[in-house]
C-alpha cells in the first residue's frame, strides 16, 4: 500500500450511512466517471465484532491499483485507515442527525437502518466515528443541499 501511481488520482468518499455515498457514486457513473461503491462486493462483516464492516483488503487494493486515471471510491469501514496513503483526497460526506434519521427511514436503495436498533447504531457511529473520519479528511461536504450540489462541490475539488 502506498501513494497512487503518478498521473492517477484516487478519491475516497466516506461517511456514515445515509449521507449520500451511494447516491454520489450513481451520479458520478451517470456522468462517465469511474466510481465504485465498496458495499458492492468489497466488504464483509467482522467475525469478531458482529455488525462491524471491514473492507476486503486484497480486493480494495486491486481496485486502487487499477488503470483508471481518476477513481472515486465510496465506503466506510473499520480498516479503511490502512489505505490512507492510497488516496489523493479523502472527502467526508456528512449530514445532521435529523437528516440522517429521515433518510434512513425513507430510502429504498439500502435496507440498512430500517430497524430502531440499526438507526441507533448509525446515530451512535455518527457521534463516535464521524469525528475520527473528520480528523483525517482533506475536506468535508455537507449533503443537505441535495446530491447535485454535493456532486458539484466534489467535482470542483478534483478539478
Amino acid at each position: 500500500m502506498g501513494r497512487p501511481a503518478k498521473g492517477r488520482t484516487r478519491i475516497l468518499l466516506t461517511g456514515m450511512s445515509a449521507v449520500g455515498k451511494s447516491t454520489l457514486v450513481g451520479l458520478l457513473r451517470s456522468r462517465g466517471h469511474c466510481a465504485v461503491d465498496l458495499d458492492e462486493g468489497y466488504t464483509t462483516e467482522s467475525i469478531g465484532q458482529p455488525g462491524e464492516v471491514l473492507w476486503l483488503e486484497d480486493r480494495v487494493q486491486d481496485l486502487l491499483d487499477g488503470p483508471q486515471d481518476v477513481l472515486f471510491v465510496a465506503g466506510c469501514a473499520s480498516n479503511q485507515g490502512r489505505f490512507r496513503d492510497d488516496f489523493d483526497h479523502i472527502v467526508l460526506l456528512s449530514a445532521p442527525p435529523e437528516v440522517i434519521r429521515q433518510r434512513l427511514r425513507t430510502r429504498d436503495t439500502n435496507p440498512f437502518g430500517k430497524t430502531p436498533e440499526q438507526e441507533d447504531r448509525v446515530l451512535t457511529d455518527l457521534a463516535e466515528v464521524e469525528p475520527l473520519l473528520r480528523a483525517v479528511a482533506d475536506t468535508e461536504i455537507v449533503t443537505t443541499d441535495g446530491p447535485e450540489r454535493a456532486l458539484e462541490q466534489l467535482l470542483e475539488l478534483v478539478r
